[in-house]
């Protein structure tokens, strides 16, 4: 038995098909079925069901799996503890981060970093915060960055900054010529969000939950891939939106077509915080990480250079 072999094991158990978990391996389908089979004739055990490519674990199958995510991680964390000792600021770091953060941190960040840390450069995944947390835990990646709250079991956290949203309509909208927008008052507007599976989708319901309410007085939301095509949306007149407040304020502004209001006080508004595995040792690495943010001269936040770290679930 080999860690190779454990990795693809892992690998198939993640896609479900043979076809996609060689890929995911970098290795041809043959050889993954091939070294799949012999491990299981070496356990002697059925590890999954096959039916034309699918594959499913069977119930020793999954038990194996998890057991097999643990022995990978273990062994990624000798490599990681060797590191340590010699620099924990060489070496990749695997950053991952959420769709409403990643566009508009990352072209600060990523050449700051460069410059304090050229020997660690950032491997980037950007994906939802479930599947993020997913990668976490599975060892996949070192460090997130998310809107908490999150569960953190086995994590930790470190607040970075906390973030306003704000109300995007087109120039001509009723509402052009107000200084703030009550939460409320969206549940009456045609209202664009996120789709499932967006943290920041939820944390808009949230603010108004009127909005998607069966008995909401106002039209059903509609949904968009993205931020920018939200956007997009909303200048071609298909509604307003909501945004985090960064999201405005760093890229190239519509002149002419959107304007950006706040919302009236208390404003809805979410926290971003590093989450990593309370076992990974560069230490260094996430305190480097999280100052280069606080320096990126991202606007629109309001940063918490004095947050303290969190750790098994307490928000």
């Amino acid at each position: 038995m080999t860690l190779t072999e454990l990795r693809y094991l892992v690998n198939l158990d993640k896609e479900r098909h043979f076809g996609r978990a060689a890929e995911r391996s970098f290795v041809s389908q043959p050889t993954l079925s091939v070294a799949v089979k012999k491990l299981e004739d070496e356990l002697g055990v059925t590890l999954f069901e096959r039916n034309r490519g699918e594959a499913k674990p069977t119930a020793v199958g999954e038990r194996i799996i998890t057991q097999a995510r643990r022995v990978l991680a273990e062994s990624k964390l000798i490599e990681d503890l060797a590191r340590e000792g010699r620099d924990e600021l060489n070496g990749p770091l695997r950053f991952g981060a959420i769709y409403t953060v990643g566009p508009y941190l990352l072209p600060g960040l990523v050449p700051l970093l460069r410059e304090r840390a050229p020997l660690m450069p950032l491997v980037i995944e950007e994906n939802f915060t479930a599947k993020l947390l997913e990668q976490l835990r599975d060892n996949e990646l070192d460090v997130a960055i998310l809107a908490l709250p999150v569960d953190l079991t086995g994590l930790a956290a470190w607040a970075v900054y906390d973030e306003d949203f704000v109300v995007l309509i087109p120039s001509d909208h009723h509402w052009a010529k107000e200084k703030q927008v009550p939460a409320r008052q969206l549940a009456g507007e045609p209202l664009l969000l996120l789709g499932p599976g967006h943290c920041f989708r939820e944390q808009v319901i949230e603010a108004c939950p009127k909005c998607v309410e069966p008995d909401g007085d106002g039209p059903r939301p509609q949904s968009g891939s993205s931020l920018e095509t939200i956007r997009h949306m909303v200048v071609g007149g298909l509604g307003i939106t909501v945004l985090p407040r960064a999201s405005v304020e760093n890229r190239a502004q519509d002149p002419g077509h959107l304007l950006a209001k706040p919302f009236v006080p208390p404003s809805p508004n979410r926290r971003i915080a590093l989450v990593w595995r309370k076992s990974w040792p560069r230490r260094k690495a996430i305190a480097v990480l999280r100052q280069a943010i606080l320096d990126s001269g991202m606007k629109g936040v309001s940063y918490l250079p004095g947050a303290e770290l969190q750790e098994d679930g307490k928000h």
